[in-house]
């Protein structure tokens, strides 16, 4: 009888998803950005200690890890691009994006002699379309009269992969100059005028600091731990500003759509940094597909609710901002809406 007892317990733990003691635990894999890398290596290594569930997490680029979640390859993609009507359209179901943290692309450069250096939207764009090509032009000598900027050839690092940070990047680069809009365009990848590609965050960071002359961009916690020298941008104020944590904050003070696609490149706010963007987490709606489980269901909601709640706590010093109430309480109305087989996973 006791037997019998003990057998029907675990068959009810297991019907409402949760392991018995000493059952092993779900393992999540997931794939894409490295924009957030940084964070989510922090993030998921917390969450292991804390639950013992193991996240696998591989930064392949955004472009990666939409293809992965197309493909039903991984249990979350990850993308600091939304993805737009043409690639949710090739999903077998319905995908849904989950906000992480705020973040920035930074740029970068190594200059010798200059720690410091001001860059307008029309000289960042005349750059990377190869049109300035020696650091002490006189469009650049306008904007930083107290630099000594060097009589050094101009080179431009950018991403060799499909990328979120590329995206977030050109994305500012078409609202703010026609011209490169119509010639180059916005995308997680682009045919870049001039320049040369390096693989991931790390490898446009690695190419910037070995090559005097270079500029590129990379996101902001990357330079901030390479301690890369970081350019300030003139916004649409006018003022000049740096990726801090504050004017990250500030560009995303703005109303975004119930399902958070949106982009907050070239914002309003006096205060605000540019290019600052979104980070998402991508999963489908509804997880009763393939061989999944409840278990493993029922595991990465939790994790997700956990990624907009507690987890906030690691992102400022990683120099990610926090998601602001707007957004956690969309990011709550998303997850409530997962399901197993028709019926909402989670349970308050």
């Amino acid at each position: 009888m006791k037997r019998l007892l003990i057998l029907m317990s675990v068959i009810m733990l297991l019907a409402l998803g949760i392991s018995p003691a000493g059952a092993k635990k779900v393992q999540l894999l997931g794939a894409g950005a490295t924009f957030p890398y940084p964070l989510y290596s922090k993030w998921f290594s917390v969450y292991h200690q804390k639950t013992g569930v193991k996240i696998n997490y591989q930064a392949i680029g955004s472009g990666g890890g939409i293809r992965q979640i197309i493909n039903r390859t991984v249990d979350f993609g990850a993308s600091d691009a939304p993805m737009s009507d043409q690639e949710l359209a090739k999903a077998p179901g319905k995908i849904l994006h989950i906000p992480t943290a705020l973040g920035a692309v930074a740029v970068v450069f190594n200059v010798p002699g200059v720690t410091e250096l001001k860059l307008s939207p029309e000289v960042l764009v005349d750059i990377f379309l190869g049109r300035i090509k020696k650091w002490n032009d006189p469009a650049i000598k306008a904007l930083n009269p107290q630099a000594k900027l060097p009589k050094l050839p101009i080179m431009v690092a950018h991403r060799s992969d499909g990328s979120g940070t590329t995206y977030v990047f050109t994305d500012y680069l078409s609202k703010v100059s026609p011209e490169w809009a119509k010639r180059v365009g916005r995308g997680k990848s682009v045919n870049w005028p001039v320049g040369i590609g390096g693989k991931g965050n790390q490898g446009v960071a690695g190419i910037v600091l070995q090559i005097p002359g270079t500029i590129g961009y990379v996101e902001v916690s990357y330079a901030e731990q390479s301690k890369m020298a970081v350019a300030a941008l003139k916004n649409k104020a006018g003022n000049f500003i740096k990726p801090t944590l504050s004017a990250i904050s500030a560009a995303a003070k703005i109303e975004i759509p119930d399902d958070t696609r949106c982009s907050l490149t070239d914002t309003e706010a006096p205060e605000g940094y540019p290019i600052s963007a979104m980070t998402w987490l991508l999963v489908y709606q509804e997880q009763a597909y393939g061989n999944r489980s409840y278990e493993r269901a029922k595991t990465l909601v939790d994790l997700l609710w956990w990624c907009i709640h507690e987890a906030q706590q690691y992102n400022e010093p990683l120099l990610y901002g926090r998601l602001p109430e707007n957004v956690v309480k969309k990011a709550e109305k998303i997850i409530e809406s997962i399901t197993y087989k028709g019926t909402p996973i989670l349970n308050h």
